[in-house]
């Protein structure tokens, strides 16, 4: 035999199929190689090697063997038609994938972020200020905590409703700290401090335990960190350090003076 012929092998290197593979498509006759060695191994020609790789795009295009043999044997406007219905059958299959796939990401984040909402639904709560990179950048920060972990377990079930719930209690405390501010009542008076106190143990009820020394800690991040601060101060100019040092206050009350690690 010439040399552009192929061993069994050689082809089985070139293109990927299995030397098994390859004997099977001989059996079938889908593709037979062209020659023989004088020891009767296979040997293949360049057109048996087009022939073969066909074979392997159709089949992943999701053709049966027998199919691939029709289309091979196809004339062109059959084999175009033939190509047709499939791209249709696989367009079909990619859409129901994608869909899958989106639902799978869906639920990997809500895992993730403790979160049962879609990134809409997430701004519509939580205003349009609302970045998926702070759940990233919270678990970054807090994941390895108990804290963390009992918060997942906590709202992995919460559905939307949950969190409007979640939401509305959250601005019912954001709206009684502005109005003792508007009052002039003092941060460390007993209003302000009630407030504050109401404000750990919602915490504690929909996320995690939240001791006093913690609630001071995370209170500091209201004036240390300008998004926690612009939160507040959407609400009220001056509430963020006014919600700060109630919870400081509360803290005091309590005996805490220093931080979660102080």
């Amino acid at each position: 035999m010439t040399a552009p012929h192929l061993t069994v092998g050689r082809v089985a290197e070139l293109t990927g199929v299995s030397v098994r593979t390859l004997h099977h498509y001989d059996a079938v006759g889908l593709v037979r190689p062209s020659g023989r060695t004088p020891a009767g191994y296979r040997l293949y020609s360049a057109d048996d090697v087009e022939r073969l790789q066909a074979v392997v795009v159709y089949r992943r295009l999701g053709f049966s063997l027998e199919e691939v043999g029709a289309l091979l044997a196809a004339d062109g406007e059959e084999l175009v038609d033939h190509l047709r219905r499939q791209r249709d059958a696989v367009t079909a299959r990619l859409r129901e994938d994608a869909d899958l796939l989106a639902a799978i990401e869906r639920a990997l984040e809500a895992r993730m972020t403790g979160i049962q909402l879609t990134p809409a639904e997430q701004r519509e709560l939580f205003g349009d200020s609302f970045s998926e990179d702070y759940a990233v950048e919270a678990h970054e920060r807090w994941g390895r905590t108990e804290q963390w972990a009992q918060s997942q377990q906590r709202t992995a079930a919460y559905t939307k409703a949950d969190w409007e719930q979640v939401k509305a209690e959250g601005d019912a405390l954001n709206a009684a700290f502005a109005e003792l501010l508007a009052a002039g009542e003092p941060a460390d008076g007993d209003a302000a401090t009630a407030v504050a106190e109401r404000h750990r143990l919602h915490v504690c009820e929909r996320f995690y335990d939240m001791d006093h020394a913690m609630h001071r800690s995370v209170s500091q991040l209201y004036v240390d960190d300008p998004r926690f601060t612009a939160t507040y101060e959407a609400v009220a100019p001056g509430l963020a350090q006014y919600v700060r040092d109630a919870a400081h206050a509360n803290a005091a009350r309590h005996g805490v003076t220093g931080g979660c690690a102080g």
